[in-house]
């Protein structure tokens, strides 16, 4: 538990420095001296879950990302997964819900990295609308794009079931998806403050060129991330782990009561 004091002290610390550095750049031109600052920011972040949560990264399959345009479709079980990847990809937009904006300053740099993001409490006609701006700007500009299409974090060994938005995204940029596994989540669970020492993984699969029914795309998505993710789990338990259980969705479960 002390590892996880340290480190979540640490991680707002450098949290706050880099929001005050990155408000000095939103006034230059361009994005690259903000996009910069917040990549720094991502090594951090890294640094520190290697010295002081005493989590080392690894990361595979760097030989399947393509030149140009693509999507990366990730999955998400830790509040850590996008500090892996953003410094991984060059160029790279993110779709996240407009929840960040309610952090102060946030919104700011948010809108200079150009990050596509997603009106969740408007309905579905604006969450589409919202989602299909930032991505016709993001494909103009032929930018890569990360998006979680699960929608939610979810504990290692389960998930939820995957959003036909990325298959729309993919439909309108005609770019390949990049899935990508992990087993993150095993050493820092979702938004535990706890973390486990150890050495987590990330993996970059082969990509789903473009061309697939919407349902075929989605039943290709899932089971390559969740079948390699499941094989990620059993190499940092050392045991065996089944087959990643489906989750009800949370917003819907919440309409529902």
């Amino acid at each position: 538990m002390l590892r996880g004091l340290l480190f979540t002290g640490i991680y707002y610390a450098l949290s706050v420095i880099y929001v005050l550095v990155a408000l000095v750049t939103l006034a230059l031109p361009g994005r690259s001296a903000t996009s910069a600052v917040i990549r720094s920011y991502t090594r951090a972040i890294r640094l520190g879950l290697r010295w002081v949560a005493g989590i080392r990264l690894e990361v595979r399959g760097r030989d399947h990302l393509p030149d140009g345009p693509f999507i990366v479709a990730a999955k998400h079980q830790s509040w850590g997964d996008g500090f892996i990847i953003y410094p991984e990809i060059d160029n790279l937009a993110f779709v996240t819900g407009d929840h960040l904006e309610r952090f102060p300053f946030v919104g700011g740099i948010l809108r200079k990295l150009g990050a596509i993001v997603i009106d969740t409490c408007g309905g579905g006609d604006r969450k589409a609308k919202s989602l299909a701006e930032g991505m016709e700007l993001a494909a103009k500009e032929g930018r890569r794009v990360l998006i979680y299409p699960e929608g939610h974090l979810a504990p290692p060994g389960y998930h939820y079931r995957y959003k036909p938005g990325v298959w729309h995204m993919q439909k309108a940029m005609q770019v390949p998806v990049i899935p990508v596994a992990t087993n993150l989540g095993c050493f820092w669970k979702q938004e535990a403050l706890q973390k486990t020492s150890g050495t987590a993984v990330i993996e970059f699969l082969p990509p789903i060129e473009p061309g697939r029914t919407k349902d075929d795309f989605l039943q290709m998505l899932t089971a390559a991330v969740e079948e390699q993710s499941t094989k990620l789990l059993v190499e940092a338990s050392g045991s065996s782990v089944e087959m990643t259980t489906l989750l009800p969705d949370p917003m819907k479960a919440a309409a529902r009561s």
